[in-house]
C-alpha cells in the first residue's frame, strides 16, 4: 500500500514538473553558455518546421554567431540590438529548404520582434535558410520594414539564457562582425 501511494504522489509531482505547453524547446550551446528557446509551430509552421530539420540533421553543429547589430546610438549598450548566427550561405543542395524558406511574416503569425525573439535572417522575403538572429530588447522595427518590405520571420523566444546572449554581444567587434566568432558547439531538441 505504501509503495503504491508513493507512486501515485511520485507521478503527480513528475507531472507537474513537465513543460504546461507543448511548444518544442531547444538549446543553444554556445562557448559562453547554454541559451534556451521555445518555438512556435502553430504561429510559423514553416519556419519552424525548416529550423527543426537543420538542427536534426546537426547543421549548427560547430557553427557560430558571426555577426552583431547595435541600436544606432547605442553602441555599448547591452539592451538592444541583435546577434546573428548559423551558417552563412548554406549551399546543400540536398536539404529541402536551401532554396529559401517561404516567408510568414509577423502580419500573419502575430509574433513580434521582442527582446528575445528568435527570427529567421534574410535577405528578401522567401530567401531565409539557416541563418537566424536573437534580439537583444525590442526590435518591432523588424515586424515591417519600410517600402512595403514585409519584415523578419520571428518564430521563437529566449526563455533561459539571455544574460548569455547579452554577454555575446558585448564581444568585440568591427564593422558588425564579431572579431573572434562565438562557437556554436551544437542546437539540440530539449
Amino acid at each position: 500500500m505504501k509503495f503504491w501511494i508513493f507512486f501515485f504522489f511520485t507521478a503527480i509531482l513528475l507531472g507537474c514538473n513537465q513543460r504546461s505547453n507543448q511548444n518544442p524547446h531547444i538549446l543553444i550551446v554556445t562557448s559562453f553558455g547554454d541559451i534556451e528557446a521555445e518555438l512556435f509551430p502553430k504561429q510559423a509552421p514553416k519556419t519552424v518546421a525548416a529550423f527543426l530539420s537543420f538542427i536534426d540533421s546537426g547543421y549548427y553543429n560547430n557553427s557560430s554567431f558571426y555577426r552583431v547589430l547595435l541600436q544606432e546610438g547605442f553602441s555599448t549598450d547591452a539592451n538592444t540590438g541583435l546577434i546573428q548566427g548559423g551558417i552563412w550561405k548554406t549551399t546543400d543542395a540536398q536539404h529541402p529548404f536551401v532554396g529559401g524558406i517561404e516567408h510568414e511574416p509577423t502580419t500573419i503569425s502575430r509574433l513580434s520582434h521582442t527582446s528575445g525573439t528568435l527570427s529567421l535572417a534574410r535577405l528578401s522575403p522567401g530567401t531565409g535558410n539557416t541563418e537566424f538572429f536573437i534580439c537583444i530588447g525590442d526590435q518591432t522595427q523588424f515586424d515591417e520594414v519600410e517600402n512595403n518590405d514585409p519584415g523578419y520571420a520571428a518564430f521563437g523566444t529566449v526563455v533561459n539564457g539571455m544574460d548569455i546572449v547579452r554577454k555575446i554581444q558585448l564581444q568585440k567587434q568591427q564593422k558588425q562582425e564579431f572579431l573572434d566568432k562565438v562557437i556554436i558547439q551544437k542546437i539540440k531538441r530539449l
